[in-house]
């Protein structure tokens, strides 16, 4: 078992170490500070968690706003709805939770009670309903409502050194579950059983929790974004797409690789596609530096001679899906984000050759002063097969 495996032994809740939870914070506090924020109330699960350092009750689905946890800049103080004590970090003290209700007064009422609640003038939500949008007020009469997502997408975009950390190892998780398909992989098998064992080797190693929601599937000869048709059985000369992604300690990991099935009908037409997919690999690592607009991701591919996907070429990892979302149907976004260091990427290659498949694979990218750090290790077929 690998060593990036360090949820394995735990079976309580416990809260975010000292180091991540509290840098996290002082990187919100700043954001507060630039944003002119007094008060943060926050629904969005990732945001509560990388405020408090509290594991969040995962459900699979989307949830309405709420005032999940309420964040004061000038005390620091931090308010949480929760039903129980444990997984709480030390410096969120019982008199500063508050459990579920259904009257929305009850959570209105327990807002009022915040210290600075009746003084703040600008209170920011990362999202807001009608009802809340007209209950809010109340809670704070003498504050204006603004957008406080933007804050804490600014907060969230660069990655502090224990949040590296906490990727590293979600990554490794992903990789453990990647190669474990990968021992299945042979003519007869089928896609889901080799969904099945990645997902048992990441259960192994502590995660229960998929990022992703297909972990294998034959590529097409016929069509070049989509996955063939038929009964999901491999067969000699498929080209196979294993997708391990992980929710490990709340931070998302995510790897992908392409392999060939048994008896290569053309390898040489077949290694001449990997050779495609290894100079676009090149040219999206190069375009991962300071500075550049996320935009040269796109013209990575246009520079290898690639048509881009239609789907993201790159999307911000951490708590969750970060900004940016690298895409060509976002091009202006795209051209308007600039890259910076400590920013995560997943990134994506994609080539395709008619009657052969497509190469897909993705990798977590770290930008760094010097430029790109691969944080996955996993080699690919064409790296396995050269020696």
């Amino acid at each position: 078992m690998s060593a990036g495996l360090h949820a394995v032994a735990r079976t309580e809740i416990e809260a975010d170490p000292h180091d991540l939870r509290h840098g996290r914070r002082n990187r919100v506090l700043e954001q507060m500070d630039a944003h002119d924020l007094d008060i943060l109330v926050l629904g969005r699960q990732a945001n509560v968690r990388y405020v408090t350092g509290a594991p969040q009750l995962w459900v699979a689905g989307t949830r309405p706003f709420g005032p999940i946890c309420t964040f004061v800049r000038a005390t620091g103080a931090i308010h949480l709805n929760s039903t129980w004590d444990e997984g709480m970090p030390e410096e969120i003290g019982h008199d500063h939770l508050y459990g579920l209700a259904w009257n929305p007064m009850t959570l209105i009422g327990v807002l009022q009670d915040i210290a600075g609640a009746d003084t703040a003038t600008r209170v920011g939500t990362d999202a807001l309903t009608p009802n809340f949008a007209k209950l809010l007020p109340t809670a704070f009469p003498n504050a204006e409502l603004v957008d406080g997502e933007s804050a804490m997408r600014a907060a969230r975009r660069i990655k502090t050194a224990a949040e590296v950390t906490a990727l590293r190892a979600s990554v490794r998780v992903a990789e453990d579950g990647l190669a474990s398909a990968v021992a299945e992989l042979m003519p007869g098998t089928t896609e889901r059983n080799l969904a099945g064992a990645l997902m048992e080797a990441e259960a192994a190693g502590g995660v229960s929790t998929p990022a992703t929601q297909d972990s294998a599937w034959i590529t097409s000869k016929d069509t070049p974004w989509r996955r063939a048709a038929g009964d999901g059985r491999l067969r000699d000369g498929d080209l196979v797409v294993i997708s391990a992604g992980v929710l490990a300690d709340g931070y998302v990991g995510e790897v992908a690789r392409t392999l060939p099935v048994g008896d290569i009908g053309d390898p040489v037409a077949v290694q001449a596609l990997y050779a495609r997919r290894d100079t676009l690999w090149e040219r999206l690592v190069a375009a991962c530096k300071p500075g550049n607009p996320a935009s040269a991701l796109l013209d990575a591919y246009g520079g290898a001679g690639e048509p881009v996907p239609p789907a993201p070429v790159a999307h911000g990892l951490g708590l969750g899906f970060d900004p940016p979302v690298v895409s060509p149907h976002l091009r202006a976004t795209s051209d308007a984000e600039i890259l910076a260091e400590g920013m995560v990427l997943a990134v994506t290659a994609h080539v395709w050759q008619p009657g052969i498949g497509a190469v897909f694979s993705r990798d977590a990218v770290l930008i760094t002063a010097d430029g790109a750090e691969v944080l996955s290790t996993s080699p690919s077929w064409n790296e396995v097969r050269n020696g």
